[in-house]
């Protein structure tokens, strides 16, 4: 469950209308935003800097309100829900309300509003991995959780691939795997919940690169295709996963459950099927594996 933060009775001086009088006159504009968000992580550390600073989405309808005029209040109202989204990435849904209590409606009333929603909804690509215990059946197990996470929806998966371990020390076989998925999730919230996941699993974090009950990695987040892709090099997160562009692991499963992606590497955005074929794939091979 989401929580929220409300900021109302934002007030702001505007020519937006239909009519010349109103773009040469103007008038004042009342916005109401009301922000869905996961505020744990503000809760714990009780820093401004883990949840949304409404100061800054004050500054923002104030800005949007006061600059071009639009026809439309509607207009208006989607700008700035699509604004705050785009820089409150913790804002998983929001709902604007534009005020116009001075519209010239021609008779008596108190108030005229418009209200737009947005909610976040974006593609992620996550990859699953295991080589300890019951490795296939745990794999399985963790796709299905990932389908009952709140804020995930449309998770699909690849076929499962035995693939030989890269680097670190000697030991088994891995199954691996990727799920994409669509989610209204911050990247830093979407993380914690894999993270939980690999928890339930008995996941410890010991030699890098050894030996796992299950790993989860996002490996990108966004569709760098419509420019909606975040980038992000921060403490325990990455986007898009700095290696996967040379694991043949990823990379096959996730050409597997969708051939026609793209990859950000550096600058550039590459087809999934082209970075395929420059690896060495004799590694990565799809068995029907049992649990």
């Amino acid at each position: 469950m989401a929580d929220t933060i409300a900021l109302r009775g934002v007030q702001a001086f505007g020519r937006h209308g239909v009519l010349p009088v109103e773009r040469e006159h103007g008038q004042d504009f009342l916005v109401d935003v009301v922000m869905q968000v996961d505020a744990a992580a503000a809760a714990a550390t009780d820093d401004v800097a883990d949840t949304v600073d409404y100061s800054q989405v004050a500054a923002t309808v104030v800005r949007l309100v006061s600059g071009p005029a639009h026809q439309l209040i509607e207009t208006l109202g989607a700008e700035i829900a699509d604004t705050v989204q785009l820089e409150h990435e913790e804002v998983q849904e929001v709902s604007v309300t534009v005020h116009k209590p001075a519209a010239p409606v021609g008779v008596p009333f108190e108030d005229v509003a418009v209200t737009v929603r947005r909610r976040r909804d974006l593609p992620v690509v996550i990859a699953l991995g295991a080589n300890q215990g019951r490795a296939a059946r745990t794999v399985r197990d963790a796709v299905r959780e990932l389908a009952d996470v709140p804020g995930l929806r449309g998770v699909r998966a690849s076929e499962l691939f035995l693939t030989v371990p890269v680097g670190g020390p000697e030991q088994d076989d891995y199954v691996n795997a990727v799920a994409l998925a669509r989610t209204s999730l911050p990247p830093r919230v979407l993380l914690s919940r894999l993270h939980e996941i690999e928890q339930r699993h008995g996941r410890v974090r010991g030699v890098r690169w050894g030996p796992r009950t299950l790993d989860l990695d996002l490996i990108q987040y966004g569709d760098p295709r419509a420019g909606s892709e975040v980038r992000r090099e921060e403490h325990g997160l990455s986007l898009p996963h700095p290696r996967a562009v040379e694991r043949a692991f990823v990379l096959v499963p996730w050409h597997d459950v969708d051939p026609a992606a793209s990859l950000s590497t550096g600058s550039e955005l590459v087809a999934l099927s082209d970075l395929v074929d420059t690896l060495d794939t004799t590694g990565v091979r799809p068995r029907g594996i049992e649990a």
